[in-house]
């Protein structure tokens, strides 16, 4: 079998070829943009971030041209620029479809069904985690948690929330964006694709209309910890002892008022905060010997 010249180079640790460069016209409207972002940092090279982002933007993921436009223009190594380009998930290492469909498979939405969905789409779809159908459209991922536990399972599209799927439903979102039809997800602004994304989270404006009004919000399972660090107290829950003890009566017998008697966690413990009954601190209940022990 033959060598390459280039595959040769790689395996003697010769230098890698120069990446090829932007088209003029590409080159001068990218540094116009990465000089307005790397103006809002003290330091140039705090505007890593973004101007990945915005690489990212230009072609769908972060090709090496776009690495060395990043440390040419920020004074970096290319080393330097890869070690940022591969930590972080967002930034893609190779060309990948229009949509990212990302399903979580964190526990939750896992037992929820969603490796069930996965599983449809990967079967649908016709690709694997991190593959991209024929047409380009769609790139399929597993996720890991977004914070949106309490509306498990949930799709992401670029990032956008698709709450509560099942697997009917993620097949029927899949098809609607190969098919170039209307897609909004379920909170947040509208869908845009993958590239259009990427400008935005390198730090320019949105420009889609009404993007800043459609936000979205966290569901009620989330909400509670910030009512509760606002001072604003739900209804105390009342757990009734385990001991057989009157339910819903005081203890003369007579039944409860709510109203002039609220229970303290103190008195209503409940079975996670309450002191477990075992051998040792139950005397009426020793443990003995198993079947197996005493034959």
């Amino acid at each position: 079998m033959t060598t390459s010249s280039s595959e040769r180079g790689v395996s003697l640790g010769m230098p890698e070829l120069p990446a090829p460069a932007y088209p003029d016209d590409v080159r001068t409207r990218l540094e116009a943009d990465a000089r307005e972002l790397i103006a809002r940092y003290p330091d140039s090279r705090s505007a890593l971030l973004p101007l990945l982002h915005l690489v990212q933007s230009e072609e769908g993921h972060v090709t090496r041209t776009g690495m060395r436009f990043c440390a040419d223009i920020l004074g970096l190594t290319t080393a330097e620029v890869t070690a940022v380009a591969t930590f972080y998930t967002m930034y893609r290492r190779k060309a990948s479809g229009d949509y990212q469909v990302g399903v979580c498979t964190n526990t939750l939405c896992a037992v929820m069904g969603g490796d069930t969905i996965f599983e449809t789409l990967q079967e649908h779809l016709g690709v694997g985690n991190g593959e991209t159908t024929d047409d380009g459209k769609v790139t399929l991922e597993h996720i890991e948690c977004n914070a949106a536990c309490d509306f498990a399972p949930v799709v992401m599209v670029n990032w956008e929330f698709f709450d509560n799927q099942t697997p009917s439903s993620a097949r029927r979102l899949v098809d609607d964006l190969r098919a170039g039809r209307p897609v909004q997800p379920t909170r947040g602004a509208r869908l845009c694709t993958f590239k259009e994304t990427a400008r935005i989270l390198a730090g320019f404006p949105d420009e889609r209309p009404g993007a800043v009004e459609e936000g979205g919000s966290a569901g009620p399972a989330s909400l509670v910890g910030l009512r509760l660090a606002k001072g604003e107290t739900a209804p105390a829950r009342v757990v009734h002892p385990r001991d057989g003890g009157p339910h819903g009566t005081g203890a003369s017998g007579e039944p409860h008022d709510r109203a002039a008697h609220e229970p303290s966690p103190a008195e209503h413990l409940s079975s996670h905060d309450a002191p477990q009954d075992t051998s040792a601190s139950d005397p009426a209940h020793p443990a003995g010997p198993t079947a197996e022990e005493g034959e």
